[in-house]
Formats: C-alpha cells, sequence, structure tokens
C-alpha cells in the first residue's frame, strides 16, 4: 500500500483538517469529520460510514494495523509527530485518525425495523459529555433510534465522539425539531413518556412493552411545553435526596433500562 507523508502543520490539506476538527461550520460546510483511535474508526466501518482519508503517525501506529483495521482501498497518509499532535484531540490515542463522510440524520430517514420500537429522545442537550454519555446508553440497551430533538451542537463534535467512545456511529440517530419529531411519533403511534415533574407517576408503574418513546430534557429547564402538552403520560423516577433532579444521561439510563427489562431483554 503506496502512502503519502506529510511533516508540516502549515500544509493546506492539515490546516483544513484542523478546521474540521475545531469548528461546527466547517465540518457542516465540507460534509466531512474527523475520528480519532482505532476503536472509534471501526466502530464507523461497522456504521457504515464512508472514510475519504487516514493518517497514520508511523511511531504509534503501523501499516500491519492498518491492514487489521479495514480491507478496504484508502487514501492513507502518514503525518508527523507535530502534524499529529495538531491533529489529535485526545492526550493519548493510537496514532491514527480518519476523515469521514457525515450522514443524513433527518427524522424523515429514520425507519424501524420493529413493530414495537423503543426511541430515546432527548431535547436540547448542549454537553457534549452528556450527549456522548445518553448514546452509550442507547448502545448497551440496543434501542431503535435515539431523537435528539432541537439540537445546540453538531452530532460529530470531537468531544461527542470520543464521550461516545464511538457509539455514535452504533446507533440510529436523527436529529429534528420538537414540532417534527412529535408529529413523526404520532404519526407511527409510538406513546411518548415524558421525564417530568408535573402531572407525573412513578415510571415503573407503565407499560413499555408497546411502541415507546421516553423523552427526557435537560437538568436545567425540563422539557418544552410542546412535549408535557402531547405526552400519553409524564413519569417521574422518585427520588429521596434534597434535589429533585438528576444528570440526565443517568435518568435516561433508568428509564430505558426498565422498558428494557419489561421486554424481557436483560
Amino acid at each position: 500500500m503506496s502512502t503519502t507523508l506529510i511533516t508540516s502543520t502549515q500544509n493546506p490539506f492539515i490546516r483544513q483538517l484542523a478546521q474540521l476538527k475545531d469548528k461546527s461550520r466547517e465540518r457542516k460546510k465540507s460534509d466531512t469529520f474527523l475520528i480519532e483511535g482505532k476503536r472509534e474508526i471501526s466502530l464507523a466501518l461497522k456504521g457504515e460510514y464512508e472514510l475519504e482519508t487516514l493518517l497514520i503517525y508511523p511511531e504509534l501506529f503501523s501499516l500491519k494495523q492498518l491492514n487489521d483495521l479495514t480491507n478496504k482501498r484508502i487514501n492513507v497518509i502518514e503525518i508527523s509527530k507535530e502534524v499529529y499532535q495538531k491533529l489529535a484531540y485526545r492526550d493519548t490515542t493510537e496514532g491514527v485518525l480518519a476523515v469521514a463522510k457525515s450522514k443524513n440524520h433527518s427524522i424523515s430517514n429514520l425507519k424501524f425495523n420493529t413493530e414495537t420500537p423503543l426511541v430515546l429522545v432527548a431535547e436540547a442537550p448542549e454537553k457534549p459529555g452528556n450527549i456522548g454519555a445518553i448514546l452509550r446508553t442507547a448502545d448497551a440497551a440496543h434501542v431503535d433510534a435515539v431523537i435528539i430533538a432541537n439540537p445546540k451542537t453538531d452530532l460529530y463534535n470531537p468531544n461527542i465522539i470520543r464521550s461516545s467512545v464511538g457509539c455514535l456511529f452504533t446507533n440510529q440517530i436523527t436529529t429534528g425539531t420538537t414540532s417534527d419529531i412529535i408529529a413523526f411519533l404520532k404519526e407511527k403511534n409510538i406513546n411518548i413518556y415524558c421525564a417530568a415533574l408535573q402531572a407525573s407517576v412513578n415510571y415503573h408503574t407503565q407499560d413499555f412493552t408497546k411502541s415507546a418513546a421516553i423523552v427526557v430534557g435537560t437538568e436545567a429547564t425540563g422539557l418544552s411545553h410542546d412535549w408535557l402538552k402531547n405526552s400519553t403520560q409524564n413519569i417521574i423516577i422518585p427520588m429521596q435526596g434534597e434535589i429533585d433532579s438528576m444528570n440526565v444521561s443517568v435518568a435516561a439510563g433508568i428509564l430505558i433500562f426498565e422498558a428494557k427489562r419489561q421486554r424481557n431483554f436483560l
């Protein structure tokens, strides 16, 4: 396999990739993004993402490892330590990065392979770490889809890829406005269970074995009125401490795994 070598951080292609790493605007304009790490790249390939280029730092990643990673013909560039440090997001990683094509995450593309889908909806999550944790929970529970309503950051933010440990690529993920998502769920006859304080019942009293969307909001503001107005039933996680909310990814995990328990999939 022939490779190109780039040693300068001022190389135009490297400067373009640095923009992809740092700026959402550049990722959206080019429909490409950076993936860092062997496991993450492997999961992207498993999720049928198209890789345009692989960049390897030979001191940390060998061509033999590249052959183990993929048997597809992909453009490979060897890079110097300085270039690698400019592009890498993590302090410790395996010395390999990929330039990948973005996917279309429109709600109109969402399809289910079951008649009783289980969906996790998160409205307006802002922190990439929380989004990544939600995606890890969704992957662990093998939900049918994760829907981000009114997203505050693009899905290919490197912090989301890192905190999801590549689960961004293994989940069926879609985004849209709250109104579009509610319309979609109603069209598909999916019950809407909103995690909220108002007019709520304990979450474990509900039947999640039928088509269900579990909807969580931010800790600061909760869910918007549109969700509460269209909810099949508001649900609450009983708490015995002094506070009345918990981290959104923790709450999502509790609710989703109760649904999975009822479906006898644990």
